[in-house]
């Protein structure tokens, strides 16, 4: 079998790229080779017209070079932002997984799963809040879950929320908007908090939470306690204010609830449990009845 790499069916700066990919927001997406550094990475290129205006193009690559420096582990790391004959492109981290829509397959997912997953996703935004981004693009199809199981929040919607919203409104996600947010209002990081609950609300029940208040996740899922119930009803309360204040309050309430979890040795999603089967008459006493009854038997045979 020949070792010989593919050929490059493009080039964008210094990376070959060698495979398009269905992308989940904005422009063409490759898996790519960085020529410089011999590694496979990621490449989005933004369509011609995106930030055409000379400020809002400046503005765009000064805030998503900016996002270089976000290193957490469950955030899609950004390599490098530049320019290529007019379009912007961004190379960052390439992920060998399936989107989190692909692992929830249109079921319930596991209680202890779907909590773990929206840890790891509220840490991600609570540390890109942190360093003054809000997210704005969340949903299943844009998080990647590794074949490691961790779950990547995407880096480049960081950049797309604010500076140039205007020409980046129609590459968001609306799905799993706030309320404020489908509203025009103003939005910030407790509309990220919204995103997070109701993509977890999804993942218990396989439906999206109502902006006007929905049920409780345990009501579709009856393996959901009560105590996630409340974490996930606050988190997707229509009134910003009532919601949690912060995704690291979040990423604590559901940390608290794994705890709640695992104390059961159930993680609430245990099998439901058959009809307990009938009493029966305890052996023991049967064997006392049979050995009288032997007894009994024994003594009319040999009595005078």
């Amino acid at each position: 079998m020949s070792n010989t790499p593919p050929a490059p069916i493009g080039v964008v700066g210094h990376y070959n790229l060698l495979e398009r990919l269905e992308p989940a927001g904005p422009g063409e997406l490759f898996r790519a080779r960085d020529t410089r550094l011999g590694r496979t990475v990621a490449v989005r290129l933004l369509p011609a017209e995106f930030a055409s205006e000379a400020g809002e193009r400046a503005e765009l690559l000064e805030r998503a070079r900016a996002l270089v420096a976000l290193s957490h582990h469950n955030t899609t790391a950004l390599f490098e932002v530049g320019e290529h004959e007019g379009r912007v492109y961004l190379a960052f981290e390439f992920q060998v997984g399936q989107t989190l829509r692909a692992e929830m397959a249109g079921r319930q997912m596991k209680v202890r799963r779907a909590v773990e997953v929206a840890v790891q996703i509220a840490d991600a935004v609570s540390d890109a809040h942190a360093a003054g981004f809000v997210h704005g693009g969340l949903s299943p199809d844009s998080i990647v879950i590794t074949a490691k199981g961790h779950a990547k929040i995407p880096a480049f919607e960081l950049a797309s929320r604010s500076g140039f919203e205007p020409n980046t409104a129609e590459a968001r996600l609306h799905d799993y908007d706030a309320p404020e947010e489908s509203k025009g209002e103003e939005s910030d990081e407790r509309s990220d908090v919204y995103s997070v609950g109701a993509i977890l609300y999804e993942m218990l029940t396989t439906r999206r939470p109502l902006h006007r208040g929905s049920a409780a996740p345990s009501a579709a899922n009856g393996h959901v306690p009560a105590e996630l119930d409340h974490v996930v009803l606050k988190a997707v309360a229509p009134n910003p204010a009532s919601r949690f204040q912060s995704a690291a309050v979040l990423a604590a309430e559901l940390r608290a609830t794994v705890a709640f979890l695992d104390s059961r040795d159930g993680a609430g999603d245990e099998e439901e449990r058959s009809a307990a089967p009938a009493v029966g008459f305890p052996w023991t006493l049967t064997l006392v009845v049979i050995l009288l009854a032997l007894g009994v038997l024994a003594w009319w045979l040999v009595a005078p």
